[in-house]
């Protein structure tokens, strides 16, 4: 199945030691280019979670974002550092002794302080379990959201091949009229100027001249290409590159065309044929 590059996951998982959360945003990019945003709880697992993204998605750019916070504590789960309160009782009386007047330290003063009010720790091991699910999850959600888009893109893409074909279709029927045309011109010139070319030459240049309007091979190419981007987008492996070049060979092709151009109806459909390849090319470049 066809998945786009652009999309967006978050899941969230709250337990009695906090909430963990973690968002996946990507989006086109020409290689796989994956950036964090973690707390200082989540680093360590940090490895661990580009590698869980390797192994998911093979182009984009993501950006992966963990936010933890702990769980408030209740008036049970209240816990003192006995051994910082005792040295700021002493840094206290120190104090003292250096001034007349000094106001008491407050009970809450000292709760304040950073490091005695302790909060019941979450193991770790916990946590960067939590983590790794989350990611699973919201892979499993990010890679759905790319498989939706790129079910549009593909529709979008198959639209722009039938126009391509009606295009080449109409070109087709014109050449036999646009042949016969350029020959009578031709023969024209050449009864007017025979006299002036050996027959040598004069097969040297109609020869030449018949090649650089025969235009079935660019035809034939054009189809050929049609096919192959119709037969690509069946795939269910990421095909975007695949895509890309063959973008770059229609358009080839059609610019062969617009060189080849001896009627200004071939000349028209060479730019029809170039605006909705170029339509296309757009949309693959969001084509992981």
């Amino acid at each position: 199945m066809i998945r786009s590059m652009t999309a967006f996951a978050r899941q969230e998982i709250a337990e009695p030691w906090g909430v963990l959360t973690l968002e996946l945003r990507s989006v086109n990019q020409r290689y796989l280019d994956v950036s964090f945003r973690l707390p200082e709880e989540i680093r360590v697992v940090e490895t661990k979670l580009r590698e869980g993204i390797q192994k998911a998605l093979s182009r984009g750019k993501v950006d992966c974002t963990v936010r933890y916070q702990p769980q408030q504590a209740g008036a049970e789960d209240i816990q003192l550092d006995d051994k910082l309160i005792q040295q700021l009782a002493n840094a206290s009386v120190q104090v003292e002794k250096h001034f007349s007047e000094v106001r008491p330290v407050s009970a809450l003063e000292v709760m304040r302080w950073p490091g005695v009010l302790q909060t019941p720790e979450v193991e770790a091991e916990v946590l960067h379990g939590a983590a790794l699910k989350l990611l699973d999850d919201a892979l499993k959600d990010l890679i759905k959201a790319r498989e939706r888009e790129g079910e549009k893109l593909k529709q979008i893409l198959e639209q722009r091949c039938d126009g391509i074909s009606e295009i080449v279709i109409e070109v087709g029927k014109l050449v036999p009229e646009i042949k016969a045309n350029w020959r009578e011109r031709l023969m024209t010139r050449l009864s007017e100027i025979k006299g002036e070319l050996d027959d040598t030459r004069l097969e040297q240049e109609l020869a030449f001249m018949a090649q650089k309007v025969d235009v079935d091979e660019e035809i034939d190419r054009l189809n050929t290409h049609i096919d192959e981007v119709k037969r690509v987008l069946q795939q269910s492996k990421p095909v975007g590159r695949r895509l890309d070049f063959l973008m770059q060979e229609l358009n080839r092709e059609a610019n062969t065309l617009g060189s080849k151009s001896t009627d200004a109806r071939t000349g028209t459909a060479s730019v029809d044929l170039k605006v909705l390849i170029e339509q296309m090319r757009e949309q693959v470049q969001n084509i992981e």
